[in-house]
């Protein structure tokens, strides 16, 4: 694995999210209580769920109400046993950074 940046400090909202392509991955990165970092495409039909609503460490789907955990990736309804990869994000006097 190898720290990427991906962005400039502050540049993500809090409360908020954005979609990176790193490395041929798309990476929904989220500024709620420290960054967070996973898959940034929905299981169900390949919504992208960086601009959904967060509530809390829960992030809607805005194209069709799914809701996963940014800090897990898992999935809270619907399905069982569906996660989205997760990945390292930290915040540097340079910039956001993201391990993948």
């Amino acid at each position: 694995m190898a720290w990427k940046k991906v962005a400039e400090k502050d540049s993500i909202a809090v409360g908020k999210g954005r979609e990176f392509n790193v490395d041929d991955k798309k990476i929904a990165i989220f500024n709620q209580n420290g960054y967070h970092g996973i898959d940034a495409i929905c299981v169900h039909q390949d919504g992208h769920i960086a601009p959904g609503k967060l509530d809390g460490d829960i992030v809607e789907c805005p194209l069709h109400f799914w809701h996963y955990n940014i800090k897990t990736g898992k999935l809270i309804d619907y399905l069982k046993d569906v996660t989205l990869q997760t990945y390292k994000v930290e915040a540097r006097n340079d910039g956001i950074y993201v391990d993948v």
